[in-house]
């Protein structure tokens, strides 16, 4: 059940073995935990991983715009400059409503 219709936030259904799947999942795996590897740990420990996760995320999305931004305005981002080819597009076109990816 999605966060916004009660269920729990960052707590996915499992795909293996829910008896309220109508499709079987083509992979046997569950997104959350694939291997069972935090099954027996201590809540303290998966609250640590939860905000360790959470971190990462954040990181990766700063880093995912520092790229955008030193293709955009070359020398905005000093630790990158000369790495990034210049791009002279619009780098938010994926999220235009009237985009499309071959151009039809």
């Amino acid at each position: 059940t999605h966060y916004m219709r009660g269920g729990k936030r960052g707590v996915s259904p499992p795909l293996v073995n829910n008896g309220n799947m109508q499709i079987p999942h083509p992979v046997p795996l569950n997104l959350f935990d694939p291997f069972n590897l935090s099954k027996n740990a201590s809540p303290e420990k998966k609250a640590k991983g939860l905000i360790a996760e959470i971190n990462n995320g954040r990181l990766a999305q700063i880093g995912i715009m520092a790229f955008l931004a030193e293709a955009k305005v070359p020398g905005s981002v000093p630790l990158l400059a000369g790495c990034v080819k210049p791009y002279d597009g619009d780098s938010m076109a994926p999220f235009l409503s009237n985009f499309d990816m071959f151009n039809l």
